[in-house]
């Protein structure tokens, strides 16, 4: 039996909280918020539309009547509420992580539906434009979120480094996998 400890492979929660404050400032933490918002939100959307659109699950069409109410609507309003605090509120309030995060859903909802917007309907649902669009905005979504938390990624990185470092030094060898 070995005398030591696990490495730990994910940083804590506090780990990342930490990072977050002190190596992001409030315009990192807004795109960073932004991008997470969109990435999560663009991810979510895609997985209950493809449910809605096979027919599993839990989830189904919204509407009033006989009229469609797709979720672009939702990110129109959603981006009006943001413009309207941008426009009109306070500094704190602008800068506020919600509303930096409420910015990013709004416009996952719109970018989501955007071929729907243009009128492209047949690209839309098509199987080669629907996958060439989620994946096109997939990957771009990821690459943001990323770049915006880079810093916050590579303070991360480096702590993992120093505590391994550490504890290879107090047991006086190398760690053995």
């Amino acid at each position: 039996m070995s005398n030591h400890s696990p490495v730990a492979i994910a940083p804590s929660i506090q780990d990342v909280h930490t990072a977050y404050l002190e190596e992001l400032g409030p315009r990192e933490r807004a795109a960073l918020m932004s991008w997470a918002g969109f990435t999560g939100t663009f991810a979510t959307v895609r997985v209950i539309t493809y449910s809605i659109r096979e027919g599993k699950g839990p989830f189904r069409n919204l509407s009033v009547g006989n009229a469609h109410l797709h979720h672009y609507m939702w990110g129109i309003g959603l981006l009006t509420g943001v413009g309207a605090v941008a426009v009109h509120g306070p500094d704190g309030t602008r800068r506020h992580p919600g509303v930096a995060l409420s910015y990013g859903v709004g416009l996952a909802l719109i970018v989501d539906e955007f071929a729907l917007l243009l009128d492209l309907k047949d690209v839309y649902w098509s199987r080669q434009g629907r996958l060439s669009l989620d994946l096109g905005i997939g990957l771009v979504s990821l690459g943001g979120t990323a770049f915006a938390a880079l810093p916050m990624l590579q303070r991360l990185a480096r702590s993992r480094r120093s505590r391994t470092a550490l504890r290879s030094g107090l047991n006086g060898s190398p760690r053995k996998s």
